[in-house]
């Protein structure tokens, strides 16, 4: 395969990890992050960790994360691509967000305090109940009745990237030219007007392809063909159906044809990763299938 593209597509799990979680680029990171807190939450540096964690027993599952970072106050961070719909996405969310809590319990005597948590997902899709909304940024935080916040210590954050619709001439924040990136990095030939900062002339040149080792292009191009085989599920899916819906003139019949497609390929999908040696974890992740349903697969087909 001869890539054509210019720059890498941050929304493939390589991708984002080359940019984003590397050391030599820790600072385009810090500066993405401290365009979505608040003043007084401001990175300096950070520490990346471990992105696997275990639970505290056997009966606990296994969280992998895309990043899991530290700051310099002792702040975690758990930053995610996900990209595309998966069941209980926001359920998923509250359960990874519960490991930087746990791994805080001290031995011994302890008082119980906790450093602040930020779990924040970049997301290549809509969430269902929020498809009429033009908001695209969801903070969300522990708050009582009266809508005040309880706890503030915990914090969500859920960029729905669909939603971002400027052009690079509307552009005026730096995170809308963040997002800009995020969406639009792999459609570019060369770095716009618009993204003239340090930051973004950092982002560009660590996004160049051509300066990819031959390892890096295979692993990239690897990453790249799910990520694109995803995205084909999906517009199959609802493409199927669509087609479906219209011949029945049924919710019935719609629902069967999204069904139908998804399951079809994501199956392909998953054969595919399997035979080229793609970890169980990933497939799970881009296909929102579980562990356990892939490693069943596995048994019965290959």
């Amino acid at each position: 395969m001869v890539l054509k593209d210019i720059y890498i597509n941050p929304l493939t799990d390589f991708g984002f990890k080359k940019l984003f979680g590397t050391e030599p680029n820790k600072d385009l990171l810090i500066d993405f992050l401290n365009q979505l807190l608040p003043q007084d939450k401001s990175i300096k540096t950070l520490s990346y960790t471990k992105n696997e964690h275990l639970g505290r027993s056997d009966l606990d599952r296994k969280a992998i994360f895309d990043l899991y970072c530290e700051s310099e106050k002792g702040e975690k961070f758990i930053v995610e691509i996900q990209k595309a719909k998966q069941n209980y996405f926001k359920d998923r969310s509250i359960y990874y967000s519960s490991f930087p809590i746990q791994e805080q319990a001290k031995r011994g005597e302890w008082n119980f305090k906790l450093t602040d948590v930020f779990t924040i997902g970049i997301l290549d899709f809509i969430f269902e109940d929020h498809l009429n909304e033009a908001e695209f940024i969801h903070r969300v935080k522990l708050k009582d009745q009266n809508c005040q916040v309880f706890y503030d210590k915990l914090t969500y954050i859920y960029i729905e990237l669909p939603k971002f619709k400027k052009r690079e001439t509307e552009l005026q924040t730096r995170f809308e030219k963040w997002l800009y990136v995020l969406k639009h990095l792999a459609e570019l030939q060369n770095r716009p007007p618009a993204l003239q900062e340090k930051i973004f002339e950092k982002l560009f040149e660590a996004a160049k392809i051509a300066k990819f080792s031959k390892q890096e292009r295979v692993q990239y191009e690897n990453s790249l063909k799910y990520y694109r085989d995803l995205n084909n599920v999906v517009n199959t899916s609802r493409q199927e159906g669509r087609e479906e819906g219209r011949e029945e003139g049924r919710e019935e019949g719609r629902e069967e044809g999204r069904l139908e497609g998804r399951l079809e390929g994501r199956l392909e999908v998953i054969l595919n990763g399997l035979r080229e040696g793609v970890p169980i974890p990933m497939l799970s992740k881009l296909t929102g299938l579980s562990e356990a349903e892939i490693e069943q697969m596995k048994k019965d087909k290959l």
